[in-house]
């Protein structure tokens, strides 16, 4: 589905789907009538109104399936974040072993890789761009920088590996939430959604074509039904894209308090 109507705004996103819904609704009832006009009533009527109920469970089976994926990538989006914040936030305690200058400066890090991951990555996950550092600056020289101290007792060299783990979770998470950037819904997922939703809409208007008012209103509900499942898998279908999307909070939550004065 196109870039622009993912970063929408919800509301306006709402409107694109349901317009469009409702514009392709009228035009099968327009063309459906149109025909029935020119003689083709009678095999209309010959359509049964029992296959409306396989072809709605069909639908639902489809929508099922194509959400199923979105929810399994918005949780596995969330947790990679909540993980990575869970592994900074680690390092951030545990440098309180090395007191002083080693402590001010691991911390230092830690802070300068959160806003560049807040700031630059997050815009470019939304965007799904490509070209991302295997390892981020800040991050790379905290993982140097842990190599470099010296241990002065058992305690500090255990403080010492658990910081380098802690690293590694966090550079291991930052990789997973950068490859769920990329997640989507494909175009045979969506493809398959619209064409039954036409198959139901084009059954629904032959089936009474005896009675167009009775048609338009059954024809009006199903196309509600259907611009509300495509808005609710659009607008999570990229975790990290649109105003309904995973964001940083986790990590911002370990960015040192601005003093208020």
């Amino acid at each position: 589905m196109s870039d622009w109507l993912h970063n929408l705004p919800v509301s306006w996103m709402a409107l694109a789907v349901f317009g469009a819904t409702y514009f392709l609704a009228a035009a099968i009832f327009a063309i459906v009538n149109l025909l029935a006009g020119g003689g083709h009533a009678r095999a209309f009527k010959a359509i049964s109104p029992g296959l409306l109920s396989p072809l709605g469970v069909l639908f639902g089976l489809f929508v099922a399936f194509t959400a199923a994926q979105v929810w399994s990538d918005i949780e596995r989006a969330n947790a990679a974040v909540t993980r990575e914040a869970g592994a900074l936030g680690s390092v951030e305690i545990l440098a309180a072993g090395f007191p002083g200058e080693p402590e001010v400066h691991m911390r230092a890090l830690i802070t300068q890789y959160i806003r560049h991951a807040t700031t630059v990555e997050w815009p470019m996950m939304a965007r799904r761009k490509r070209g991302f550092q295997i390892t981020p600056q800040a991050l790379e020289e905290a993982i140097r920088f842990n190599l470099t101290l010296t241990p002065q007792s058992q305690g500090q060299a255990t403080t010492q590996r658990e910081i380098a783990t802690s690293l590694e979770n966090a550079l291991d998470a930052r990789r997973q939430r950068l490859i769920i950037s990329r997640s989507q819904v494909n175009l045979v997922k969506w493809s398959c959604l619209a064409v039954q939703a036409v198959c139901i809409l084009l059954t629904i208007a032959m089936v009474h074509i005896d009675d167009r008012r009775g048609s338009a209103i059954a024809m009006g509900i199903f196309a509600t039904g259907i611009a509300v499942s495509i808005l609710l898998i659009a607008a999570h279908d990229r975790p990290f894209t649109g105003e309904v999307s995973v964001g940083p909070d986790p990590l911002l939550e370990l960015l040192p308090k601005e003093n208020s004065g």
